[in-house]
């Protein structure tokens, strides 16, 4: 039980690098995180388990034919190249103050992210 629980969840030191990121990178480049916050959380969840399965935060939001090429060519790789060039984020993590759906926060609590992740199953 314990194995396959390991398999489907990030590990704690993924989640929190991630979690570190997203709010250092929300305030450096002026975005923030959606107003609903398990969108956040699901999205930093996703992109700690693509750093522990992967060894890189591959989007989560999109589907891959080959992930581990992706990784490899590294556009996708968070913050992908839209992202980094236009402030275009597809996960809706980092938002532009004029997107309808951006809140005010640009921090979120590891504890928000594991409540959202444990009540996903």
């Amino acid at each position: 039980m314990i194995t396959s629980e390991h398999n489907t969840k990030s590990s704690d030191k993924s989640l929190e690098a991630m979690r570190h990121f997203s709010e250092q990178y929300a305030k450096r480049t002026g975005t923030y995180f959606c107003s609903e916050p398990s969108v956040t959380a699901v999205v930093i969840e996703g992109l700690a388990k693509h750093k522990d399965e992967l060894g890189a935060p591959l989007c989560p939001c999109r589907h891959y034919e080959d992930k581990e090429a992706e990784v490899h060519a590294t556009y996708w790789n968070c913050p992908c190249v839209p992202m980094r060039e236009r402030k275009e984020c597809h996960c809706m993590l980092f938002l532009t103050s004029d997107n309808e759906f951006a809140g005010e926060q640009q921090e979120i609590s590891l504890e928000t992210i594991k409540e959202v992740r444990d009540s996903m199953g």
